[in-house]
C-alpha cells in the first residue's frame, strides 16, 4: 500500500459539525437507497475537494465536451466510526482514475492492475509479445503471398472445373442427339461404329476432366502447405496466449480476495461460480463500493452508510447526471456485497414488496372478451424475484376460469396506467397481433424535470440492456433494438414541462431513456430513479389506449388520466 493510503490518510474527518445528525441505525441497502445526510455531507466535501485540489489531473468534462471514453467518473463515500467511536469517511472512485488506480486521501484498490513490478504487468507483456509475433507473422510478404495465392487459385480451380462441366454436359447433349439421328438414318453396323466412338469422346472427357482436377488438387495442396508452415506458427502462438491468459485471469482471480464483517475472505471466482454468470465479468471489485469495504474491515472501521455519486461527463451511451447519487451496479458488485454485508443489518429494499390495495387496481373497460385495468405506480405487471403479487396475479384470482398468458402487454413497475387484458388465448393471439402490427395506438403522459427546447418531434434512438447493471438500458446503435418515440409538448408547470409520448416500439424503458438522454430530450421524467432524480413516483402514466375489438371488430377507445 502506497504511504499516502495508510488509515491515517484514507480517513477523512467531516469539516462541518455533525452533532446535530443522527447516525444511521442499519447499513444502506446499495441497490436503492435515500442517501443519509452523512453520506450527504461526505459526498459534498469530496466533490468540493476534486473542484479544489491540485495533486493529480483529470478532465471530467465538467463545463466543456471531451472526446473520449472514461471522462466522468463514479466516486464513493463510506461513513464509518473508528474503535474510539471517532466518525468520519473513507472515498473511492471506481476503476482507475489520471491513469492511476492510487490518488492521495482515496482507500487503494483490491489489487493494483496497474502495479510495474506486478505479476499482471509482467504477464500481459509477455501476452503483447506474443501478439506482435502473431500479427508480424501474418503480415509477413510470404504468408500474405501464399494467402493470396489459394484463394486466387481456388477461384480459378472452381472457375475451370466448373467450366469443363459445363463443356461435358454441352457434349453430352450434342452426343445423345447425334445418336438419335443416327438411330432412323444408318445401318446397324454404321450404328454401331458412331455409339463406339461417342463413348469414346465422352470417356476422354472424362479422363481429361480428372487429370484437370487432380492438377488443381496438386497445385492447391502445394499451396495450402506453404500456408500451412505460417498457419501452425500462428496457431502455436495463439495456443501459447489462450493458455497464458486463462492462467494470468486465474492468478488474478486470486488475487480479488473479498473481506466481511466476520473476517471471511472469499475470492472473486468462488463467488460469481455461485451465480448464473459463473466467470466474473471484466473489473468486477474495481468499482468503489467493494474498495470501501475492504479498507473499512481491514482497518476494524464500522461501516455506517454509503453512498456512490456521478462527477463529470456521461458516457454517449448511458445516462449520468452530474452529482447525482446513484445505486452499487447489480452486475458486478451485487455478488461482491452479498458476501462482504453478511452479519451487516440493512435497510430493507424498498422495493422488493411492491403491493397496491384492491381498490387502487381498478378496471376501465371490461366485457365478456376482454378487460382494461389501471395500473398505480410502483405496483409488477407480472410477477418479480422477490414477489408474485402483481397485476396478472390479481386478475388471475379475479377471472379463475380465464386461460391463457391473460396480460397482452406490461409496463414498467413505476409506470401507471392501462393494461390489456384477455380473458382467453385465442383473444390474447388476436390482440397480440394488434400490437406486433403495431395497429394498436397509445398515448402516455409524463412531466418532465425541466422545460425543453422542442414542442414536438421524434426520437430514435436503438436501446439494449446494460448487462453489468439491469435493468438499465443504454443506447447502443451496435447491438441495440430499434426504438421510436414521437412526442408533443401539451404545457408547462413550474418549470417544469407536460408531454405527450407516442411509442411506436415498445423497449424497455424507452420512454425514460429517450425523455433523459442527450440525443434525445436530454430532461429526464420527474421522479425517474434510474435516470433522473427520485421524488414520490415515476411521473409517467400510460392514458390512452386505442385498438379493435377482437370479436365485435369495432374500434375500442380507453382513457384514465393520471393523479399528476
Amino acid at each position: 500500500m502506497h504511504a499516502y493510503q495508510s488509515m491515517a490518510n484514507c480517513f477523512t474527518y467531516f469539516t462541518e459539525n455533525t452533532a446535530h445528525i443522527e447516525l444511521p441505525q442499519k447499513f444502506t441497502y446499495p441497490f436503492y437507497y435515500e442517501p443519509h445526510p452523512l453520506c450527504v455531507l461526505a459526498a459534498n466535501q469530496l466533490q468540493h475537494h476534486l473542484l479544489t485540489q491540485t495533486d493529480w489531473q483529470h478532465d471530467f468534462g465538467l463545463d466543456h465536451y471531451v472526446e473520449g471514453t472514461n471522462i466522468g467518473k463514479m466516486f464513493g463515500v463510506l461513513v464509518v466510526q473508528k474503535q474510539n467511536g471517532e466518525l468520519g469517511f473513507l472515498s473511492a472512485f471506481s476503476g482507475k482514475l489520471a491513469d492511476t488506480n492510487h490518488l492521495p486521501g482515496f482507500v487503494p484498490p483490491i489489487y493494483d492492475l496497474l502495479k510495474k513490478d506486478g505479476f499482471f504487468r509482467k504477464e500481459e507483456d509477455r501476452i503483447s509479445c506474443i501478439n506482435q509475433q502473431i500479427e508480424a507473422l501474418e503480415n509477413e510478404t510470404d504468408f500474405l503471398i501464399w494467402k493470396q495465392k489459394c484463394i486466387r487459385d481456388k477461384s480459378q480451380c472452381e472457375k475451370e472445373l466448373k467450366a469443363y462441366r459445363q463443356l461435358m454436359k454441352t457434349a453430352k447433349n450434342e452426343r445423345k442427339q447425334r445418336r438419335n439421328t443416327a438411330l432412323h438414318k444408318m445401318g446397324q453396323s454404321d450404328f454401331d461404329l458412331l455409339a463406339e466412338k461417342l463413348k469414346q469422346e465422352s470417356l476422354k472427357q472424362q479422363f481429361d476432366y480428372k487429370v484437370l482436377r487432380k492438377h488443381w488438387n496438386e497445385k492447391l495442396n502445394h499451396n495450402q502447405k506453404k500456408l500451412d508452415g505460417f498457419n501452425e506458427k500462428i496457431k502455436v502462438l495463439k495456443e501459447e496466449r489462450k493458455v497464458r491468459s486463462a492462467a494470468l485471469q486465474q492468478k488474478l482471480f486470486d488475487q480479488y480476495q473479498f473481506l466481511n464483517k466476520k473476517g471471511e475472505t472469499i475470492g472473486v471466482g468462488e463467488i460469481f461460480a455461485r451465480t448464473t454468470q459463473k466467470v466474473p465479468p471484466a473489473g468486477a471489485g474495481d468499482c468503489a463500493a467493494p474498495k470501501l469495504l475492504q479498507f473499512a474491515f481491514t482497518n476494524q472501521l464500522k461501516p455506517l452508510a454509503l453512498a456512490e455519486f456521478w462527477w463529470g461527463q456521461s458516457p454517449r451511451s448511458e445516462i449520468r447526471r452530474h452529482k447525482n447519487f446513484y445505486p452499487s451496479c447489480r452486475g458486478k458488485c451485487e455478488p461482491i456485497l452479498g458476501h462482504m454485508l453478511a452479519g451487516i443489518t440493512m435497510d430493507e429494499n424498498p422495493i422488493k414488496s411492491p403491493t397496491a390495495k384492491d381498490d387502487d387496481l381498478k378496471i376501465i373497460f371490461e366485457d365478456e372478451y376482454i378487460a382494461v385495468i389501471n395500473k398505480p405506480a410502483g405496483f409488477l405487471s407480472v410477477p418479480g424475484k422477490a414477489t408474485e403479487d402483481s397485476v396478472y396475479l390479481r386478475m388471475q384470482k379475479k377471472f379463475p376460469h380465464a386461460t391463457g398468458p391473460l396480460l397482452v402487454h406490461r409496463l414498467d413497475m413505476s409506470t401507471s396506467g392501462l393494461i390489456l387484458m384477455a380473458k382467453d388465448k385465442d383473444i390474447h393471439k388476436n390482440l397480440q397481433q394488434q400490437f406486433l402490427e403495431r395497429t394498436v395506438q397509445k398515448r402516455y403522459v409524463a412531466l418532465l424535470d425541466g422545460i425543453i427546447a422542442r414542442d414536438e418531434g421524434f426520437i430514435d434512438l436503438p436501446l439494449r440492456v446494460d448487462l453489468q447493471d439491469r435493468p438499465r438500458q443504454l443506447v447502443c446503435y451496435q447491438h441495440g433494438k430499434a426504438a421510436k418515440t414521437k412526442f408533443k409538448v401539451i404545457g408547462h408547470i413550474e418549470g417544469k414541462t407536460k408531454i405527450h409520448f407516442f411509442p411506436i416500439t415498445g423497449r424497455t424503458h424507452q420512454l425514460r431513456v429517450h425523455a433523459a438522454h442527450p440525443q434525445g430530450l436530454g430532461t429526464p421524467i420527474v421522479g425517474d430513479d434510474l435516470y433522473g432524480n427520485k421524488n414520490t413516483r415515476l411521473f409517467l402514466h400510460a392514458e390512452y389506449l386505442a385498438f379493435r375489438h377482437p370479436v365485435s371488430d369495432k374500434a375500442i377507445k380507453v382513457m384514465a388520466n393520471p393523479d399528476f
